[in-house]
């Protein structure tokens, strides 16, 4: 396992959620928002997809959902 490239996709899954939480609140309505929360959504599962290669589908799950809380929680 490369401890970097685990650091790596949790600082970019960190940042997508909290971009999804600024886009919330933002100015955005509507349509626009929607699709700014779903690309945002879609990396984080690429993302996901990603670090179950370095640490499992059940470790990876549990980071997703760790991080979600600490940005959205």
């Amino acid at each position: 396992m490369s401890h970097s490239e685990v650091a790596l996709l949790r600082k970019k899954i960190l940042e997508e959620y909290e971009a999804m939480e600024r886009g919330l609140t933002g100015l955005a309505s509507g349509t626009a928002k929607h699709a700014f929360i779903d690309a945002r959504m879609r990396r984080v599962d690429r993302y996901h997809d990603q670090l179950t290669q370095y640490v499992g589908e059940t470790e990876a799950t549990l980071t997703v959902c760790e991080l979600y809380i600490q940005a959205i929680g």
